[in-house]
């Protein structure tokens, strides 16, 4: 294949990846202000050299591209800042403005080239030739993840430039149009090898990350996943947090052995994943003790319920059948915590609960009543003596 993978359809890279290449095309303004700087001055040398209005009118429209793309980039950078997160149809509407802007800048930067070929000046041509290799060169590295549109910009800046140069009649015109189409074909080159390798590399190193966030036994998240994402998740909105431990899964392990035990485990993430939302998460904090994070925290309770009946649910492993129950402890935010460490450890202690209660669920709410209602009859006792 002459690539590997390329652009954003559904058998493409992934949404993680692409968001990644957008990220990277708004990552820097410097290209478009030298591109905007190299031609405001060739075109002052040129208007000064020659008089010529075409060659204003090209570089005020250079300029004022250059303003409506360092704007944009601007808009990208606050809309990536702020929730919710960028989504797929979304980044795909941000990657075609900033190609847009891209192919403009090379159509401008093209005709005003071969504006400078036709007034015949050596040296304004060589450096309005010089600002389209330039350009050009840019092309290769900041678009080489967006081959098609790398192509468009190539011949957006090498057509107008090379057709002026064959429409002169002597062989040093027909030099520089064979010199310019060999350009822009081995630039084309390099656009295919760097995107093949470079999308190789951003997919190895997704794979990497997404390993070093998995539970290699469940194959959930792990708790480094609950440290990062569960502050992200509190900044957008009203989460529960579901803290629970497995019940009888020590005598359980001791009585059928540890790969035994193992393939519990396995089952139990089977299980809580299936009980997820797409939003929420489920993660492994280690040996029998899981998370899930819930998204959709106003029927936390209901949650909490289907947790305990689901894991509750007996097992086989090996033809043996194999039952476990679980403790859950449940804290929501912001009523029971605003942080994420606070969440955490009113669950625990929600969590404790339960297992002093022999399994179930039992909300963080519940305790901080129970507790008010304590101090508040203390306080009463203290009056009264």
């Amino acid at each position: 294949m002459f690539f590997n993978r390329m652009e954003s359809g559904p058998a493409s890279i992934s949404d993680a990846v692409h968001l990644e290449v957008i990220t990277g095309l708004h990552g820097t303004m410097m290209p478009t202000i030298l591109a905007a700087a190299c031609q405001a001055m060739v075109g002052a040398i040129t208007i000064y050299e020659t008089g010529d209005m075409m060659t204003a009118g090209l570089t005020v429209a250079g300029v004022l591209v250059a303003i409506v793309r360092l704007v944009e980039i601007f808009a990208f950078r606050r809309r990536l800042a702020a929730p919710p997160r960028l989504g797929r149809a979304e980044a795909v509407r941000w990657e075609r403005r900033y190609i847009a802007g891209t192919v403009v800048t090379a159509l401008v930067l093209g005709v005003f080239a071969a504006r400078s070929i036709v007034l015949g000046d050596a040296l304004c041509c060589v450096m309005a030739v010089g600002i389209g290799f330039g350009f050009g060169a840019g092309v290769v590295a900041r678009l080489a993840l967006r081959p098609a549109a790398a192509l468009l910009d190539l011949a957006a800046i090498a057509a107008p430039a090379a057709i002026v140069s064959f429409m002169q009649p002597d062989l040093r015109h027909v030099g520089l149009g064979l010199l310019i189409l060999m350009y822009v074909v081995a630039s084309f080159e390099m656009v295919r090898l760097s995107f093949n390798a470079s999308i190789s590399q951003i997919t190895l190193k997704r794979q990497f990350e997404q390993l070093a966030r998995s539970d290699p036994m469940t194959g959930v998240s792990n708790r480094s996943v609950l440290a990062r994402d569960l502050p992200v998740m509190l900044s957008a909105g009203m989460v529960a947090v579901h803290t629970l431990d497995l019940d009888r899964f020590k005598e359980a392990n001791d009585r059928f052995g540890h790969p035994a035990g193992d393939a519990l485990l396995k089952q139990v993430a089977g299980r809580l994943k299936a009980l997820a939302g797409p939003d929420d998460l489920v993660i492994r904090m280690g040996g029998d003790e899981f998370v899930l994070v819930q998204r959709a925290a106003s029927d936390a309770e209901a949650m909490a319920r289907r947790i305990v009946q689901s894991i509750g649910t007996p097992y086989e492993v090996d033809g043996q059948v194999i039952e476990l129950g679980a403790s859950v402890g449940v804290a929501v935010a912001p009523d029971d915590g605003r942080t994420a460490e606070a969440l955490l450890s009113r669950s625990d202690k929600a969590l404790y609960r339960a297992k002093q209660n022999r399994g179930g669920y039992v909300l963080a709410s519940e305790l901080r009543m129970a507790d008010n209602a304590t101090a508040s009859r203390q306080a009463v006792e203290g009056v009264a003596a």
